[in-house]
């Protein structure tokens, strides 16, 4: 991998696609062995997850569904501190085994907030999936059951990350350049 360019910044390799998509795999096959003759729902949690929710749900050999949300707390490389849904769920929760697909664990914020909205309406269960975590950035107690990668609090683009837009439709991850 290399450095690229995008807006104003610069970043460097940190993650392939054969890692991500190798971790991937494993956390398909962890979620196949625990969710064996059940059939869960999947909330893929936009925009960031789209491409590991595609290829988590690929790996899957369960019965399971999928549907999505859009929730945002990000303007440019800073989290605004407030969550805001633009999507909202269209289909019933109660009594179901939920997943929600998140691309990233930063602060917990987004899930802090939103979490107790899916807990008022009954499923059996709730479980979280992320491709990445940066437990030292974390303010709000969120536990990832579904782990990709744990990762240092930097900021990150690819692979359905993006910085103020651009940079999701790469297949790599990469980090936040800083210039000493």
């Amino acid at each position: 991998m290399h450095t690229i360019q995008v807006h104003d910044k610069s970043f460097i390799g940190f993650l392939s696609h054969e890692e991500i998509l190798t971790r991937i795999e494993a956390m398909g096959n962890q979620i196949n062995a625990d969710y064996k003759g059940k059939s869960p729902l999947f909330i893929a949690i936009l925009n960031g997850s789209f491409m590991f929710a595609s290829d988590l749900f690929k790996s899957l050999n369960i019965e399971a569904e999928i549907c999505f949300i859009k929730l945002a707390s990000y303007k440019g490389i800073k989290s605004t501190g407030q969550v805001t849904t633009s999507i909202g769920l269209d289909v019933s929760l109660k009594d179901r085994d939920i997943i929600l697909i998140e691309d990233i664990v930063d602060t917990g914020k987004t899930l802090h907030e939103f979490l107790p909205q899916l807990f008022d309406q009954n499923p059996s269960s709730i479980r979280i999936a992320s491709l990445l975590h940066k437990p030292d950035a974390l303010l709000y107690p969120i536990k990832v059951d579904y782990l990709g990668f744990e990762v240092p609090n930097k900021f990150l683009v690819g692979y359905g990350l993006d910085y103020d837009g651009l940079g999701r439709n790469l297949k790599d991850i990469y980090q936040l350049k800083i210039i000493e």
